[in-house]
């Protein structure tokens, strides 16, 4: 059975290659795009591909009002959270790309699609790559108490840290054993030099030219270490597949689930 797509970002990085990998899936359609500065135009041609037929829109309300299975959002840290309310208030399943909610956005995300009864899948990173290293320090995490992650990123990144640094440190939350290094509230100095507490986990957010994404986890323990790092390059491939197998997993289960290796089992 096809399943029907709306595109929230269709012009941008992401958003174009989804645009050109949806029209060779024979078991997706692009039903509605929006994208604000495009508006008018055919989201084929704004994406570098023959015309499919449906016109870019302006606004959320003008994309939901043509009907469609699952939303797809890489809009903006800024807006997205009303964007997916909006989307599960109209009964569609959505596919969360954009970074930039907190852990109490998403409980409210959650909280509002199972009463809803629509699923919600929603991924800091959606690279299959990144989804393993996720895993990987999830797990090292239940054996190793010590743990923090370094978020490098472009000096133009305007969030802070990125989705999938925050998602990975709640994550790593929920899981890790105390840590023994010495409380923040004990240090002498700015305290900001240890970073941001997420959950209970410290975040490191570089901001430098020369940067793409990176997300570094580290593990401390008596004379050793252990480094799990995802290192992306400049294309938005990677982040393509993740997010079709999302689209097409999503109306599994009503409610949010967190994480692209949610689903890879």
């Amino acid at each position: 059975m096809t399943i029907s797509v709306t595109l929230l970002g269709a012009t941008g990085w992401v958003g174009k290659e989804l645009v050109k990998a949806i029209a060779e899936a024979p078991d997706l359609r692009l039903a509605a795009a929006m994208a604000r500065q495009a508006a008018g135009k055919d989201a084929g041609e704004a994406a570098g591909i023959e015309a499919q037929g449906v016109t870019i829109v302006a606004t959320l309300e003008e994309a939901l009002a043509t009907p469609s299975d699952v939303v797809i959002d890489y809009t903006a840290p800024t807006a997205v959270k009303g964007h997916t309310l909006a989307a599960v208030a109209a009964g569609r399943a959505v596919v969360v790309g954009t970074s930039g909610m907190t852990g109490e956005d998403y409980a409210e995300i959650d909280r509002a699609a199972r009463a809803q009864g629509v699923g919600v899948v929603a991924a800091g990173n959606y690279s299959i790559t990144a989804a393993l290293m996720q895993r990987f320090a999830l797990m090292a995490a239940r054996y190793v108490p010590d743990v923090e992650v370094i978020d490098y990123a472009s000096a133009k990144k305007p969030d802070v840290p990125s989705g999938t640094a925050r998602e990975l440190a709640e994550r790593l939350s929920a899981v890790r054993q105390e840590a023994t290094s010495r409380p923040i509230d004990t240090l002498i100095g700015p305290r900001e030099a240890r970073g941001a507490t997420v959950g209970s986990t410290q975040v490191h957010a570089l901001r430098l030219p020369g940067f793409i994404l990176s997300c570094e986890v580290l593990f401390g323990a008596p004379d050793e270490r252990l480094s799990i790092r995802h290192d992306a390059g400049s294309s938005a491939a990677p982040y393509v597949a993740g997010t079709l197998l999302a689209v097409r997993r999503v109306r599994e289960q009503p409610g949010l689930r967190r994480g692209l290796d949610t689903l890879l089992d």
